[in-house]
């Protein structure tokens, strides 16, 4: 499914769905009986007999998805899948995306867009001018990454004298709580057993762990610089 619409303008959306169903090897019988199906499921019916150039983009990328998914491939290639879409659209396309990947389509998808990447991906390969510069699991790269980060918030704010710690450093105050990286040879559990220790309740715990976006920027200046170097 290219990021530019791979459609017919001047043909009608239902007689364009059949088309390219038959002509992804589907029967004129099945390939109603998934038009049907589709075209309720993104409630579309009433434009089968539209032509292609009267609908907005966000509705032919929804007929384009459609002829692309209706005869469920093994293998499904989505670039920008989301462009033109509302919110509503967007995430309907992406709960449809996750039933193909359970139902055993393999699903490659690329996006500039780095927030979909988490949403949707499970491994990923990051590209910066044409070469690749990081790729593995989604989880494991923001854990090879991760910068030891932890947000606290707390149920009282503690006077200085109870911040005097050696566990960990102070990166940033909040209106209740801290930011707070944990130094060498130190356990997550610490943290929450100094805040005890002096008798402060902790209403919120969690490790802060990098954005694949925040990630990606890092290893593109990280190249960049190696390049220049090496030059």
């Amino acid at each position: 499914m290219p990021e530019e619409r791979g459609l017919y303008k001047k043909m009608k959306v239902g007689e364009q769905a059949m088309y390219l169903a038959q002509l992804k090897g589907l029967s004129a019988h099945e390939a109603r009986q998934k038009i049907d199906y589709w075209f309720n499921r993104f409630e579309i019916t009433s434009w089968a007999n539209k032509k292609i150039e009267e609908l907005s983009k966000g509705m032919q990328q929804k007929v384009q998805f459609i002829s692309t998914v209706m005869h469920q491939p093994k293998l499904l290639i989505l670039d920008e899948p989301f462009s033109g879409l509302d919110p509503i659209n967007s995430q309907l396309i992406q709960d449809e995306i996750f039933q193909l990947a359970k139902s055993g389509t393999t699903i490659i998808f690329s996006t500039h867009r780095m927030e979909q990447v988490e949403e949707i991906c499970d491994h990923i390969v990051l590209v910066n001018k044409g070469r690749k510069v990081l790729d593995g699991p989604v989880k494991q790269i923001r854990q090879d990454f991760k910068h030891h980060l932890f947000r606290v918030s707390l149920a009282e704010m503690p006077n200085p004298a109870q911040m005097a710690t050696h566990h960990f450093t102070i990166v940033k105050q909040h209106e209740n709580g801290y930011t707070v990286k944990i130094n060498e040879f130190s356990k997550t559990n610490d943290i929450l057993s100094h805040f005890i220790h002096h008798g402060i309740q902790v209403t919120y715990f969690e490790e802060i762990l990098p954005t694949i976006h925040e990630v990606f920027i890092q290893q593109v200046k990280l190249t960049d610089m190696e390049a220049v170097a090496a030059n």
